[in-house]
């Protein structure tokens, strides 16, 4: 009997596991707590022609010519009482492949997820520019879900989201939802900029900052008193700092940091790392995040180009809910949540990592 893609995704989702790989010439993969590992229970090596009907199946015509013509294809699909899916189709070594990440159809709880009160502080404010930031898979999409969540459950306001693809959907509890994906609904994350802030926003949320014209859009909607939240793929908050500086051109970057400093609201940068000992049916990762609060102290370092001393005014702003990476990663060692060896796998800076645990630790 043929093996079916739901039969795939259902396994998936039993084992708790959120992306499975398709590839000619290998069994399935399955990422399970952040291991991938091979699933021989469906066989132990896919054909290109297993792999291109599995593939195909998700796929409606007009998807296909599209795949067909261009070799790759971002989509989502659904499993009707199971879950959704975020699609990835490409071609390798001449046969198509694919990642499918599973989303999870239950809104993350803020309470549940054991977010720091400075991150909740943020679903407050009327305006500004608050970015959730981190490596593909460290959970930012969960982080922003539970804000909105926060927000709809709170306040009475109109939100935006500009995604690709769409991840959570959320239902109208006291605020108003319209969510659109790039794509389907949208051309680009630029089009739906332009065109959300004629729609009277109260908070845009951007699924990706990626270029000049999203990030100065972006820019422009928290300086004319919308709540704006945004990912990049950046792992701390002075390298998120640069990144967001180094699209423009260097002409534009005065311009720039004086507008973020005005805007910018705070940085949240997270990563995953393994639990040292989880328990049976627990998830076996927990989110650290570093955290910066934008201060005077902290806007005059943008403005003047000074982001080299970022770190240094972080690890001094404790008292207003600021941690860096590595203080975050040294508190869970020291609670004995994580492992000092993955811990020190997390770390930008293991020689400060080292310092804050100091020498009985690092030894181990």
């Amino acid at each position: 009997m043929e093996m079916m893609i739901e039969d795939i995704l259902e396994s998936l989702v039993e084992q708790g596991g959120s992306d499975v790989h398709i590839q000619a010439g290998a069994p399935l993969y399955f990422r399970v707590s952040g291991k991938l590992g091979p699933q021989p229970q469906f066989g132990e090596m896919l054909t290109a022609q297993d792999a291109q009907r599995l593939i195909f199946s998700m796929l409606n015509n007009q998807q296909r010519k599209d795949l067909e013509m261009n070799w790759e294809l971002d989509s989502s699909y659904g499993v009707k009482g199971l879950a959704r899916f975020r699609l990835n189709v490409y071609k390798e070594r001449g046969a198509y492949a694919a990642c499918m990440r599973a989303l999870s159809s239950k809104i993350p709880n803020f309470d549940m997820l054991g977010l720091p009160d400075i991150v909740r502080e943020m679903t407050h404010r009327p305006r500004g520019l608050v970015l959730v930031t981190g490596q593909t898979g460290s959970g930012k999409t969960t982080t922003m879900a539970a804000m909105l969540d926060l927000i709809n459950r709170t306040r009475a306001e109109h939100i935006l989201t500009v995604e690709d693809p769409i991840e959570y959907v959320f239902p109208n509890i006291k605020s108003l939802f319209h969510q659109r994906a790039r794509g389907e609904d949208t051309k680009s994350f630029g089009n739906a900029l332009k065109g959300a802030l004629r729609q009277d926003p109260d908070i845009i949320l951007v699924g990706e900052m990626r270029d000049l014209e999203t990030i100065a859009l972006a820019i422009s909607a928290a300086e004319t008193g919308h709540l704006v939240f945004g990912t990049l793929h950046t792992n701390s908050a002075a390298g998120t700092l640069d990144r967001l500086l180094d699209v423009f051109p260097p002409i534009q970057q005065p311009q720039i940091r004086a507008q973020l400093s005005q805007s910018l609201l705070a940085v949240f940068s997270q990563c995953l790392c393994p639990k040292k000992n989880p328990k049976p049916g627990e998830y076996g990762r927990v989110m650290v995040q570093e955290i910066m609060v934008v201060t005077p102290a902290i806007a005059n370092l943008m403005r003047e180009g000074k982001t080299g001393m970022v770190y240094s005014a972080i690890q001094t702003g404790m008292k207003l809910g600021m941690q860096t990476m590595e203080q975050a990663l040294a508190g869970y060692v020291r609670s004995g949540t994580i492992s000092f060896e993955a811990a020190m796998g997390k770390a930008s800076k293991p020689d400060e990592l080292q310092r804050l645990l100091g020498g009985a630790a690092a030894a181990k």
